[in-house]
């Protein structure tokens, strides 16, 4: 077993996983052989890994970056700012076609509701994660210069 784990780099149990999510993803992608639409699901597969990673992963390091060498306060104010930018990423990854009215006729059949509240809710939800987690800063603040204070 060690000399496996020397070798490899991770226990057995990590190798078997591995596989196992190799497995299923090529069980999924064999649904979409000899579908007219795997050209597009490939593109927009290739194109958010580059986006991710030639966009989106920099600017995500330069702002951690950035946060983490503010000046030092009694409460650390990182984490207040990465939940809700998080929040905010996820939520638009979710709600993107709806933001951008993709599939306006599809979903006005389905549904019989158009699709213009979406990009307005999404930046309430946005604003009301950011107000939440200022919210939990002030009372950490508060609390912690409080005690400072008095004790």
């Amino acid at each position: 077993m060690r000399r496996f784990t020397d070798r490899y780099g991770a226990r057995p149990a990590h190798l078997v996983g591995c596989a196992a999510c190799l497995a299923l993803a090529a069980y999924a992608a064999s649904f979409l052989l000899g579908d007219p639409a795997l050209l597009r699901v490939l593109t927009w597969f290739v194109g958010a890994a580059v986006v991710h990673d030639l966009v989106l992963f920099p600017l995500c390091a330069l702002v951690d970056r950035a946060l983490t060498r503010l000046p030092r306060a009694p409460v650390p104010l990182v984490n207040h700012v990465r939940v809700p930018l998080l929040g905010a990423g996820l939520t638009f990854c979710v709600f993107l076609p709806g933001i951008v009215r993709q599939g306006e006729a599809t979903h006005l059949a389905a549904t019989g509701l158009d699709q213009q509240p979406y990009l307005g809710r999404w930046l309430g939800l946005v604003a009301a994660m950011a107000a939440v987690s200022a919210l939990v800063y002030l009372v950490r603040w508060a609390v912690t210069t409080r005690s400072a204070a008095g004790g």
